[in-house]
């Protein structure tokens, strides 16, 4: 990439990453360990660093991946937790930008608007809003590590006679630093991740905490630390161990996906099994905790020691499987004509997805169509030129894509330079059949389906959500592969 000459009222920089989270701070560690010649800016639309670890602060949140996993590459996880609260995830991302003097490259409080590629200056002209005004960047490669959802609001549906409770109802999204829920009776509308965390969290000083549900999900124990994790530092040097655990980790990680989605009763059962085990005899597991769909069509919920069930048992937490008929002053009526007595409701029903941070992308003036794109490897959109986004995986920890994402810009960034070319854009073959970007079926991810590009149906334009597969393509495939076209 021969370096361009920025307008003199327009800050310019090779590479333009959207976003200081998880993925954002690990794309540019990684810029700053593999090409440090290469100048780079970071645009963080919040006021400080750790996307989702900063912006949930709801009781208990932590990770439902195991840290050995979310953790970089790069940089080994030494916490002893397995699955790491909120707080101590958020001083490993923090630290980590310290280590490689990120922060020295973040404009905070500058959300992106709008991005225009220009074919003829071969640059990205980039919009951000901020207190002030507006501010414009150019640059070379635009990399969008803004994730998927919005963090404007979490999706909160109208429920009938919401207006008529008396006591406040919350989104985790959005939860009030001055929250008193001790003593009090709390039911939280859900039963995916955040609300399976806030349940036994929230249960520890409430008077009682329920989990309303429509529907089960697949929840299942996993010690919150990694007995063969803490052998293995024992007896082996720091970063052989870290290569140890965190193999066996996605090894294991992966067997349990494809068993799921080939023998899905046998993981069923095994589910059950769990769940029946540290339930009170006689719980009413098909009830509660036996979805309809199979093991991995959404997400599996991970509970460290138990201690949802832990909850249960002791009565200081219940799980009703029903659906709300109204909200009244003093809690929740259901349809079974069951009454839920409440002082505080938790509407932990889930996230509104975003594409890209609702960034405005356009080439040359004319807007893109993102459900007309289609995505390449899952890290760049047919016909647009420059552009990386990392999204991780639906069916395993997010930074394990987000690292070969990084892994590739790198490979891309240094093959421009190598041969002398400015731009790369993947060109879709008219042959190739569209399928959904996502075979999953979070309600995320349906509600906005129709937003987002497309996949293919064949590589590599497949969606496979196979770290051991991308492996070979992404961090090892031939750049040059007559789909990626290179040109000055």
């Amino acid at each position: 990439m021969s370096p361009d000459v920025p307008a003199p009222d327009v800050p310019h920089v090779d590479v333009l990453i959207v976003g200081a989270g998880l993925s954002g701070i690990g794309a540019a560690a990684q810029l700053t360990r593999e090409v440090p010649e290469r100048t780079y800016l970071i645009l963080e639309s919040r006021a400080s660093i750790g996307g989702t670890w900063d912006l949930f602060t709801y009781p208990g949140v932590r990770s439902d991946s195991d840290m050995f996993t979310l953790g970089y590459r790069f940089r080994p996880w030494q916490g002893e937790k397995a699955l790491a609260d909120g707080p101590s995830i958020l001083t490993y991302v923090r630290e980590t930008a310290r280590d490689y003097s990120v922060e020295d490259h973040i404009r905070y409080g500058h959300r992106v608007v709008r991005a225009e590629w220009s074919s003829q200056d071969r640059r990205w002209t980039v919009t951000a809003q901020h207190e002030g005004g507006q501010s414009r960047f150019t640059c070379s490669l635009l990399w969008s590590c803004a994730g998927y959802y919005s963090y404007e609001s979490g999706y909160a549906p109208d429920f009938p006679g919401q207006e008529s409770f008396t006591g406040p109802i919350v989104h985790p999204q959005a939860w009030p630093a001055d929250l008193d829920y001790a003593g009090r009776r709390v039911v939280v509308i859900g039963s995916g991740a955040t609300a399976v965390t806030l349940v036994p969290a929230m249960a520890a000083t409430a008077t009682k905490v329920t989990m309303l549900q429509r529907s089960p999900t697949y929840v299942m124990s996993l010690p919150s630390v990694d007995r063969v994790a803490n052998i293995a530092r024992r007896l082996l040097p720091q970063r052989a161990a870290y290569v140890v655990i965190r193999w066996k980790n996605i090894l294991m990680s992966r067997m349990l996906y494809r068993v799921s989605q080939k023998r899905p009763n046998v993981v069923r059962k095994l589910i059950r099994k769990d769940n029946v085990a540290h339930l009170p005899q006689g719980y009413d597991v098909d009830t509660h905790f036996n979805p309809t769909y199979g093991p991995w069509d959404q997400r599996l919920c991970l509970v460290p020691d138990a201690d949802l069930f832990e909850a249960i048992s002791s009565g200081r937490a219940e799980v009703v499987t029903d659906t709300v008929a109204t909200f009244t002053p003093t809690g929740i009526d259901l349809a079974s004509g069951r009454h839920l007595d409440a002082d505080i409701i938790v509407t932990a029903t889930g996230l509104n997805l975003e594409a890209f941070g609702g960034a405005e992308v356009l080439i040359d003036g004319a807007p893109v169509d993102l459900p007309s794109t289609m995505g390449y490897k899952a890290l760049m959109l047919s016909g647009v030129p420059n552009f990386v986004f990392t999204v991780g995986y639906t069916n395993a920890s997010w930074t394990l894509k987000a690292d070969l994402v990084a892994e590739f810009v790198v490979r891309v960034l240094r093959h421009l330079r190598e041969t002398g070319t400015r731009v790369f854009v993947p060109v879709r073959d008219p042959s190739v059949g569209e399928a959904p970007f996502m075979d999953f079926e979070a309600g995320y991810v349906l509600r906005a389906i129709d937003q987002l590009p497309k996949q293919g149906d064949r590589a590599p334009w497949r969606l496979d959500q196979d770290y051991l597969r991308d492996i070979v393509t992404i961090r090892r495939g031939k750049l040059d592969d007559g789909v990626l076209m290179f040109s000055d």
